[in-house]
């Protein structure tokens, strides 16, 4: 009886550990570049795959159109890149460091997409939330 009880502990002891080991890929997947490129992925080539894990819940999306600003949420912004999903856009994509914050816990990218006949700009602001790098917010512009 006490050989099965060391066993079962040990085998426990084994799960929780190949479970908690488990967590670590995706803890490190959130880092700043892999938001980057998560987004890019999916605004340029369609290619939805984790852009919600880099999303923080209360990501706000603003857009420039002429005079007026459009505001969309985390929930809206999925909706329309899924509805969009695997459709590559005939575009360029530059990306260029605006802001880096000191204490390294905030940045601001420019992500252009490069049209034919216009730019898109796209400032996205990635935070180290504790749970990862994720984007906070976008702003578009159109050129």
């Amino acid at each position: 009886m006490k050989t099965l009880k060391s066993f079962l502990l040990g085998l426990t002891l084994m799960v929780v550990g190949i479970i908690a080991k488990a967590d670590e890929p995706e803890a490190a997947k959130l880092s700043k570049n892999y938001a980057i490129a998560t987004y890019i992925n999916a605004m340029a080539q369609g290619k939805t795959e984790g852009l919600d894990n880099v999303l923080d819940q209360s990501a706000k999306f603003s857009m420039l159109r002429g005079k007026k600003v459009l505001s969309f949420s985390k929930t809206d912004m999925l909706n329309f890149m899924n509805s969009n999903a695997n459709i590559a856009q005939n575009c360029t994509v530059n990306t260029s460091v605006v802001e880096k914050e000191s204490n390294n816990d905030v940045s601001v990218i420019k992500v252009d997409m490069q049209y034919t006949d216009f730019v898109r700009s796209n400032y996205v602001t990635v935070t180290n939330t504790g749970n990862g790098w994720k984007i906070t917010n976008v702003y578009t512009v159109f050129k």
